[in-house]
């Protein structure tokens, strides 16, 4: 539909730039803004008005076609599973350079940002795929260490079967500082 931002994308081995769209709840408007840079102006392009969370129009979220219900048991419940799909910093560093631009932070130091995957490669997030990374603060007031606790208490509870995948998912991509209570283990 016609402005209506796309939600959270299956990340396929072939099509990673034509994913197939999901449903996201998350509330958007237009987020447009000029940000002064070095004398010359732009228009950010995402926005910071979510944080914590990230701009849902440019990180909706996008999950690996690899990980489903029936497979969590070969692949995100196996220790170190997500070591074997974590892209590689030669990868994610200058992403997180353009994307630091897109969002228009006015502080540019990479040190200061997690190239975090909205959905975690702990539930099956798609690795590389642009709509699930972001560029999330490491400070404020639900910095990114913040996100982590949430993502390994949901991936403990799908692997023990508290939880089933899609609700975490689901949860996660929608607002992760509430995913813990919207399945019931808040």
């Amino acid at each position: 539909m016609p402005g209506i931002p796309p939600g959270p994308t299956t990340e396929t081995p072939h099509a990673i730039d034509t994913p197939t769209r999901l449903r996201d709840h998350r509330h958007r408007a237009d987020r447009r803004r000029l940000t002064l840079t070095t004398g010359s102006a732009h228009a950010a392009t995402c926005s910071q008005s979510h944080l914590p969370l990230p701009d849902a129009t440019c990180q909706p979220g996008a999950y690996n076609p690899n990980v489903t219900q029936s497979t969590i048991k070969s692949t995100i419940c196996v220790p170190g599973w997500t070591k074997t799909v974590r892209p590689p910093v030669s990868y994610t560093t200058p992403l997180k350079i353009k994307q630091i631009g897109e969002y228009g932070y006015s502080d540019t130091k990479t040190a200061d940002y997690e190239e975090d995957h909205l959905v975690p490669l702990e539930l099956g997030g798609a690795p590389r795929d642009r709509n699930n990374l972001w560029p999330e603060p490491r400070y404020g007031n639900k910095p990114a260490a913040s996100k982590d606790s949430v993502e390994n208490k949901l991936k403990v509870a799908v692997c023990n079967g508290t939880v089933k995948l899609d609700a975490a998912r689901n949860a996660i991509a929608t607002d992760w500082t509430t995913a813990l209570a919207k399945v019931g283990i808040g």
